[in-house]
C-alpha cells in the first residue's frame, strides 16, 4: 500500500490542530497595552506549539516519503502519533492560561513526551517493514537527537514541580534543536532522482 493516503490524512489532522490552537487565542478586550497582557502567555504558548506541530509535519513528510510502503502496523503507529498531537491544543491553552502553574506545565511536557515516543514507534515500524539495511534505516542512524528529546521532556516534567522556568527552557530548547535542518532523511528521498543515469 502506498503512502499518499496516509500523508493526506495526516496533513489534514495537523492542519486542524493548528486551526484549533489559533482559534483559542481570544481578541483583547480593550485598546491599550493592559488589554494585551492577559493574551501574551496564550500567544507565546501558541507560537511554541505551532513550531512543534510544524517540526512534526516536516519530519513526518520526509519520513513517509522515504518509506517504501505502509502496512497495518505503520497505520496504527501513525494514528497514535496523531492522537497525542491532537492533545497539544488542550495543553497549550491550559499552560497559556496558567503559565506559572506546575500541573499544566507537566501535562504539556507529558504530551510532548508521548508524541515523541509515538513518532519513534512510527519510525521504528517503517524501518522494521522496509528492513534494517534500507536507506531509511541508514539515514536515521543512531538518531541521537531523537533519543535525547524524550529525556529533555522527562526532565521538564520533573522540573515543573521545582523550577517552572527550567521546564519551559527545556521545551523551548528541544524545539530549537529540531529547527536546525536535519537533512539525513531528505537526502534519502532526493538522492535516487539525482543519481539516476541519463537514458542512453
Amino acid at each position: 500500500m502506498g503512502t499518499a493516503r496516509l500523508e493526506a490524512f495526516s496533513d489534514g489532522v495537523m492542519a486542524v490542530i493548528i486551526t484549533i490552537m489559533v482559534l483559542e487565542i481570544k481578541v483583547p478586550h480593550g485598546t491599550d497595552l493592559d488589554a494585551i497582557t492577559p493574551v501574551v502567555p496564550v500567544f507565546l504558548g501558541y507560537v511554541l506549539s505551532f513550531v512543534y506541530v510544524g517540526i512534526y509535519w516536516n519530519n513526518h513528510h520526509h519520513l513517509l516519503r522515504a518509506a517504501k510502503e505502509v502496512d497495518g502496523k505503520i497505520m496504527w503507529a501513525n494514528l497514535a502519533l496523531l492522537f497525542f498531537m491532537s492533545l497539544i491544543p488542550v495543553t497549550t491553552l491550559w499552560l497559556g492560561e496558567n503559565p506559572r502553574a506546575s500541573l499544566p506545565t507537566a501535562f504539556y511536557g507529558a504530551v510532548l513526551l508521548l508524541a515523541a515516543s509515538a513518532y519513534y514507534v512510527l519510525q521504528s515500524a517503517i524501518i522494521a517493514h522496509d528492513g534494517s539495511d534500507a536507506e531509511l534505516a541508514r539515514a536515521v542512524g543512531r538518531d541521537l537527537k531523537g533519543k535525547l528529546s524524550p529525556v529533555a521532556y522527562a526532565l521538564g516534567i520533573g522540573f515543573s514541580w521545582i523550577e517552572h522556568w527550567v521546564s519551559i527552557a527545556l521545551y523551548v530548547g528541544v524545539a530549537a534543536a529540531w529547527l536546525i535542518p536535519d537533512r539525513r532523511i531528505e537526502k534519502v528521498v532526493t538522492e535516487p532522482a539525482s543519481t539516476e543515469r541519463p537514458a542512453e
